[in-house]
C-alpha cells in the first residue's frame, strides 16, 4: 500500500523519510551510457587521479536524480515536485554510503496549492553535506 503524504500531517523543521544509496563503479557506467556524461573521472580510475581526485566520482546530475528520486517517493502519487534544485560542494566515490535527506522549512497555501519549501542534501559517510539544495513540493490536503 502506498503512504501517502498530506500538507496537513507536514511540520516545519520535521524531516522526510531519508534514502540510501551506495553507488557502484558499475552504476557510473550505466549512468554514464543512459545520460550521455562520459567524462573519464567518472569511470578511469587513473585518468581521475592523475586529474588530483581521490578516484573515479559520482556525477553531479546523478546525485540530484537521487534527490529527486527522494522528493518522489515523499510526495507520492497525489502530490507533485515544483521545483528543486542543488549544488556540488563535495565530491562522492563509489563505495561510500550516501544518504539523501530533507527538512521541511516552511509551509503555506498560494493559488488553491499546499506547498512545502525543504531543504534538501546528500551527505556522505562521515556527515558531510556534499550537495545541498532547496525544494518545493505540493502535497495533497484533507480539506
Amino acid at each position: 500500500m502506498v503512504q501517502e503524504t498530506f500538507w496537513e500531517d507536514v511540520e516545519v523543521g520535521a524531516e522526510i523519510p531519508s534514502l540510501v544509496k551506495n553507488p557502484t563503479p558499475q552504476q557510473l557506467v550505466r549512468w554514464a551510457g543512459a545520460s550521455g556524461d562520459f567524462y573519464q573521472i567518472h569511470y578511469d580510475k587513473d585518468f581521475a587521479l592523475g586529474n588530483n581526485l581521490p578516484g573515479i566520482i559520482v556525477h553531479g546530475a546523478l546525485k540530484s536524480t537521487w534527490l529527486g528520486q527522494m522528493l518522489g517517493d515523499w510526495v507520492g502519487v497525489n502530490g507533485k515536485i515544483k521545483k528543486y534544485g542543488c549544488g556540488y560542494r563535495g565530491m562522492d566515490v563509489p563505495g561510500d554510503t550516501l544518504t539523501c535527506r530533507g527538512t521541511v522549512t516552511k509551509k503555506y497555501v498560494e493559488d488553491d496549492e499546499h506547498l512545502v519549501e525543504l531543504e534538501i542534501w546528500i551527505e556522505n559517510g562521515e556527515g558531510k553535506k556534499t550537495t545541498p539544495g532547496q525544494a518545493v513540493v505540493a502535497l495533497p490536503s484533507k480539506g
